[in-house]
């Protein structure tokens, strides 16, 4: 029995993912790595640790990985949105739950990665300005190139 195709165009589904994996990238990333939901991270991180039962350990570790939980998040979207790809009924669902986790991935790593690059900057600034506070050595911050500073951040 060969499954019912969808009708939309394929341009309309791959835009309505990119949408979706952003709302899922944000919302999974919120919860497993920003300042507002630090305690019940670090609750869940503890209880991921220390529970006994395997079971417990894993349903505590996916509130403190966001590749974990952007699984769930992704299917709490799906589940609000009927999104589907490609098919209809549960392939198409499957296969946008696959999609919509991989997209958000690609969306939180580039936020990472980012942010990584932002907190080199700014500590390559502050050892600059250290260095001329203390050292008696002026380095102005536009001179420092982006090559010197991915030099400083291999060591």
């Amino acid at each position: 029995m060969q499954p019912n195709v969808l009708n939309q165009p394929l341009s309309h589904q791959f835009s309505f993912l990119l949408l979706l994996g952003l709302a899922v990238a944000c919302v999974s990333w919120t919860i497993t790595h920003e300042e507002i939901f630090r305690e019940p991270r670090e609750f869940c991180k503890d209880k991921s640790q220390n529970c006994k039962p395997l079971y417990q350990r894993k349903f505590f570790y996916l509130f403190t990985c966001e590749y974990c939980f952007s699984h769930y998040v992704a299917a709490l979207f799906l589940f609000l949105t009927h999104f589907k790809m490609l098919y209809q009924g549960w392939r198409g669902f499957l296969i946008s739950e696959f999609a919509l986790v991989w997209i958000a991935n690609v969306y939180m790593g580039a936020f990472n990665r980012l942010r990584l690059e932002i907190k080199a900057e700014n500590l390559s600034i502050a050892e600059q300005t250290n260095a001329t506070n203390h050292g008696g050595n002026f380095l102005p911050v536009s001179t420092t190139t982006r090559d010197e500073i991915q030099r400083k951040r291999a060591f």
